[in-house]
């Protein structure tokens, strides 16, 4: 009895031990397999986080071809910019030089003018005085003849003295009408050429304000190229 009672108890120890056994490799494959699923979790988000990682390269790529291409567009806005830049200092140096020289030349046409307006009217004034003096020689020649023909008709006849008084007297008055006569011709004759100088300058002076209207006419349309550019 003692014997089966001994391998009774034997059994049912080594049942319990077979049975802790098995439950311990139950739960140790529960939890291979908790362990198994929690890897294939972070497998799977391993997998996830590069599928975004390589998508965000790709982003990143496009985004850096992007810059480039901005960087190159920078630059070429840059060097036109400069380039524009140098245009318009040009030309605001160029329109400071045609300014400049709009002055002086004004300045110079406009010396020219008052001096020609002096001029004339000291021509007007000679010619005045010339002829002033012309009335007053006739004036004396026409009173020598009126002297001339009193004594002629007072002694039916002159002395050699007073003959050759008379016409010493005379070939001077023709003298002077002569030169005075002369020298009107000759102021006639300045006086057209100045005109006709004051003329010419005057109309030298049109076709540099034509000049001028159209270079400015075409610096404003450069200035508009370039602006809209």
């Amino acid at each position: 009895m003692a014997l089966v009672s001994a391998f009774q108890e034997r059994l049912q120890q080594m049942e319990e031990t077979r049975n802790q056994r098995l439950y311990l490799l139950q739960a140790e494959k529960e939890l291979q397999s908790r362990k198994s699923l929690l890897l294939e979790s972070k497998l799977s988000n391993i997998r996830s986080m590069e599928q975004r990682c390589l998508v965000l390269d790709q982003k990143n790529a496009v985004l850096n071809f992007k810059i480039l291409g901005h960087r190159s567009e920078i630059s070429r806005l840059e060097a036109k910019y400069q380039s524009t830049f140098q245009q318009v200092r040009d030309l605001k140096s160029e329109v400071e030089e045609l300014e400049e020289y709009e002055k002086k030349k004004d300045r110079f046409y406009e010396m020219k003018r008052c001096d020609m307006k002096d001029f004339k009217g000291q021509v007007q004034r000679f010619v005045l005085e010339s002829r002033q003096q012309v009335h007053d020689l006739r004036q004396r020649l026409d009173e020598l003849k009126l002297n001339l023909q009193e004594l002629q008709g007072n002694n039916g006849f002159l002395d050699n003295s007073e003959i050759a008084v008379a016409e010493r007297k005379k070939a001077e008055l023709l003298v002077c009408k002569e030169n005075l006569e002369r020298s009107l011709v000759s102021n006639y004759r300045l006086k057209a050429q100045l005109q006709k100088q004051l003329q010419n300058i005057l109309l030298s002076q049109e076709h540099e304000r034509r000049k001028r209207t159209e270079s400015s006419e075409k610096e404003k349309s450069k200035t508009a190229v370039i602006q809209k550019e």
